[in-house]
C-alpha cells in the first residue's frame, strides 16, 4: 500500500488528503497537524462564514487577482477552476451562494458547514488525522520520506506539504535545497493620522483611485475610513500588489487619492461652473460629485473654506485648493494593521522550483506542494482559498 503523508491540516491539506483518498483507494493517507485541531483559518475566514471562492469563471481573468502566482496559475486554473470548486462542494451537500461583490459563501452562512464537510469526507475515505503532531525534520532515505515529529517518526512514499505560511516548515524545506522567498505581509490596511479623517470613521468613498507616491503602484475601488486610517478594496489591492515594495519602505510612505475620477483641471472647471450655478448656496453644506457628505465637508475645510462660505465668495486660491483636495489629496501612511482575521503572506517556496502541471518539486520526486506554502498570494475575496483547492486537487490527481 502506498503511504502518503500530508503535512498541514488546513484548507489545502484537508482538500488534498480527501481527494487523494477518494481518487486512490489503495493509498493510506495521513494528515499531520501541529495544532490541537485543524482548519482554523477556514473557521475564521470571512468573519466566520468562510469565503470559499469568488464568482470569476474565466482563468485569464481569475489570475489577475494574484500578485504572486499569476503566470503559474493560468494552466492549473484550466484544470480545476471556480466552477469545479462549486460542483465539488455541491455534490457533497454544501450549496454556495454568490454575494453582490462576487464573493461566495456557504448558504448556511457559517464556516462550520465547510469544516463538517471536510471532516465527514476525511472519515468517509479513511484519512488518518494526527493532531498535536508538530514536524521537527524531514529527510529522504532512498525513496522513503522520514518525517520526525513530536509524536514519533512517520514514513511515507509520497509527501505533500500544505502548511501555509509556516516559517518552521520553510526552514525544513531549505534543508531539502528549496529556495524560500522571504515572507512579508500581503493583505493589510494603512495607518493614517490626519485631521481630515479623524472624525469620520465608517465613511465609504465608492470609486476612488489611490496611488503610492514615487512608485507605479495604483488601485481603484471603494475606500473605507477607519479609526486608524484607510481600508476596503482600493487599499487592500495596493497592499497585496505592493507587498514587497511597501515592506522595503517599512510601511512609511505617501499616498495620493483622487476621490472623484476627474483630473485636477477637469475638477477645477467643474468647480467654476458650480460657483456660477450654486452662487448663493453654502459650499460646506451641500456635497458635490456624489461624495459622502462628511468627507466632502472635511475636504472643504482642508481647502481653507469656512463652513459659512458661499460658492460666490470662493476666490481662485480656494477653488484650486478644493480641486487639489478632491483629485490629488496627499496622506502620510505610517504603519499597517491586519485586515480582519486575514493573515496572508507573500513569500514561500520559489515558484521556479515547482512543476505547475503536477505541483511536484523539481528537486525531489514524490514531494508535492499545495496552497500558501508556495510564493503565491491573492487579494481578498476567496481567491487564496481557490488557489488552495486548485493546487490540492491537482496534487491528488497526479500523485499516483
Amino acid at each position: 500500500m502506498n503511504e502518503i503523508i500530508v503535512i498541514g491540516g488546513g484548507a489545502a491539506g484537508f482538500f488534498a488528503a480527501i481527494n487523494i483518498a477518494e481518487q486512490h483507494p489503495q493509498a493510506n493517507v495521513t494528515i499531520l497537524e501541529k495544532a490541537k485541531q485543524g482548519l482554523q483559518k477556514v473557521k475564521i475566514s470571512g468573519g466566520g462564514r468562510c469565503n470559499v471562492t469568488h464568482a470569476e469563471f474565466i482563468p485569464q481573468e481569475l489570475v489577475n487577482n494574484y500578485p504572486r502566482g499569476k503566470k503559474e496559475l493560468l494552466g492549473p486554473f484550466h484544470q480545476f477552476m471556480t466552477g469545479d470548486t462549486i460542483a465539488w462542494f455541491e455534490s457533497r451537500g454544501v450549496a454556495l451562494k454568490i454575494e453582490d461583490d462576487g464573493r461566495m459563501f456557504p448558504e448556511s452562512n457559517t464556516s462550520q458547514t465547510i469544516i463538517d464537510c471536510f471532516l465527514n469526507e476525511a472519515n468517509k475515505f479513511g484519512v488518518n488525522i494526527n493532531y498535536s503532531c508538530g514536524v521537527k525534520s524531514v529527510k529522504k532515505e532512498g525513496s522513503t520520506w522520514c518525517i520526525d515529529t513530536n509524536a514519533g517518526v512517520f514514513t511515507a512514499d509520497k509527501l505533500v506539504v500544505a502548511t501555509g505560511s509556516s516559517v518552521k516548515i520553510w526552514e525544513i524545506l531549505k534543508t531539502l535545497n528549496h529556495t524560500i522567498v522571504k515572507p512579508v505581509p500581503s493583505l493589510f490596511t494603512f495607518n493614517v493620522k490626519d485631521a481630515r479623517i479623524t472624525n469620520i470613521p465608517g465613511v465609504v468613498a465608492q470609486n476612488v483611485t489611490v496611488k503610492v507616491v514615487n512608485t507605479n503602484l495604483e488601485s481603484h475601488g471603494p475606500l473605507l475610513v477607519t479609526h486608524v486610517g484607510f481600508s476596503a478594496p482600493a487599499i487592500l489591492k495596493l497592499s497585496a500588489f505592493g507587498a514587497v515594495e511597501l515592506a522595503q519602505m517599512d510601511y512609511k510612505f505617501q499616498i495620493e487619492i483622487n476621490f472623484i475620477q476627474q483630473d485636477f483641471n477637469g475638477c477645477l472647471s467643474s468647480l467654476k461652473n458650480l460657483k456660477q450655478t450654486l452662487a448663493k448656496k453654502t459650499v460646506f453644506k451641500f456635497s458635490q460629485f456624489d461624495m459622502p457628505k462628511r468627507l466632502w465637508q472635511q475636504l472643504v475645510l482642508a481647502a481653507n473654506i469656512g463652513d459659512g462660505t458661499t460658492w460666490a465668495d470662493l476666490n481662485k486660491h480656494q477653488l484650486e485648493a478644493l480641486a487639489a483636495q478632491l483629485t490629488k489629496a496627499i496622506f502620510n501612511v505610517n504603519g499597517k494593521s491586519t485586515f480582519k482575521e486575514e493573515f496572508v503572506t507573500a513569500g514561500g517556496v520559489d515558484l521556479k522550483e515547482v512543476n505547475f502541471k503536477t505541483f511536484e518539486s523539481k528537486y525531489h520526486k514524490n514531494l508535492y506542494f499545495a496552497g500558501e506554502v508556495l510564493n503565491i498570494d491573492a487579494v481578498t475575496g476567496g481567491f487564496n482559498f481557490q488557489n488552495a483547492w486548485t493546487s490540492a486537487f491537482i496534487v491528488a490527481k497526479n500523485i499516483m
